[in-house]
């Protein structure tokens, strides 16, 4: 099944440093899940996973694996969630990183 043909996407390695199991959805800003996740949060900024709509990716804890991630699509806005973003991904973001970082989200060094 091809998903998103023509849309940009990227990878990134994931691993779930928490001590519970941790699901995401997949209309869900990646940049903004579970803060237990290291990855490269910039990388991830203004995509999602790059699954079939209505679906998700669990991560057991301990689990470190490449997920596939296509850029938000649409109005390119996100809100709610962990209110790191709260509005256009296109704009820079430097300062939902800050804020990821302030709120003890890991990153890809984690």
């Amino acid at each position: 099944m091809t998903l998103n043909e023509g849309r940009e996407t990227t990878t990134v390695s994931v691993a779930n440093r928490g001590d519970r199991p941790v699901q995401v959805g997949s209309h869900v800003h990646f940049f903004e899940v579970n803060a237990a996740l290291a990855f490269d949060r910039l990388a991830a900024f203004g995509t999602r996973l790059n699954v079939p709509a209505g679906t998700a990716v669990r991560f057991e804890p301990g689990d470190e694996r490449p997920v596939d991630l296509v850029a938000i699509g649409g109005e390119r806005r996100a809100r709610g969630m962990n209110g790191l973003t709260d509005g256009s991904v296109d704009a820079d973001p430097a300062a939902a990183l800050r804020r990821a970082r302030e709120a003890g989200f890991l990153g890809e060094d984690s």
